[in-house]
């Protein structure tokens, strides 16, 4: 009786220590659009754009309460829904795509709430030049994926950065304001 009860809780813990260990996520990009709002004209509207290709990996402790995030976004990628305004974007004068055809995010869950993030803290770098952000994590969810048969997880982040800081400096000679909202949907799946 006594084997019995040892080897019980000997499968307890070993359940327990696997459920502990840190999980590895494939972003996937057909689910993830980092999308943004810039001031245009002084605030004669807002201009809304997301960039259409994504890839990282987040690794994810939620028992522990820390984890990682890398993620890359491909600048090529930017879409307002308005063909001029794509190319102009890519441009030296803004993105300066070819010199910078990526921006990178690298960093860690700061805050949890039980067992799910609710804050991350890294570097965002953007043309070139890496700035401190803070994101906010909304809306966090992990479930069984029922096409994939695995773990997804999802959430809605948002953060507010100043473009200035970047050297994304176009327009605001002319009044445009610098603050940019970033909104970003992410989707990532268990590496199997």
């Amino acid at each position: 009786m006594r084997s019995l009860s040892l080897l019980a809780a000997g499968l307890a813990f070993a359940a327990l220590s696997a459920q502990a260990a840190p999980v590895t996520y494939d972003v996937d990009p057909s689910h993830t659009y980092p999308s943004f709002e810039a001031d245009h004209m002084g605030g004669l509207s807002t201009w809304r754009g997301k960039f259409n290709r994504t890839n990282g990996v987040i690794i994810l402790d939620r028992q522990a309460r820390s984890g990682t995030i890398d993620i890359t976004v491909d600048i090529n990628s930017v879409d307002f829904g308005h063909d001029e305004m794509n190319q102009h974007a890519l441009a030296a004068d803004i993105f300066d795509a070819k010199k910078y055809p990526t921006a990178t995010f690298k960093g860690r869950f700061t805050k949890f709430d039980g067992d799910k993030p609710e804050k991350a803290r890294g570097e965002l770098t953007l043309r070139g030049v890496t700035r401190d952000v803070t994101l906010d994590i909304d809306d966090f969810k992990c479930m069984m994926h029922p096409m994939e048969k695995r773990e997804v997880c999802g959430a809605d982040v948002s953060a507010e950065i100043n473009r200035r800081d970047f050297g994304l400096d176009f327009g605001l000679d002319m009044g445009f304001k610098p603050k940019v909202e970033l909104q970003i949907q992410v989707e990532a799946l268990r590496r199997s």
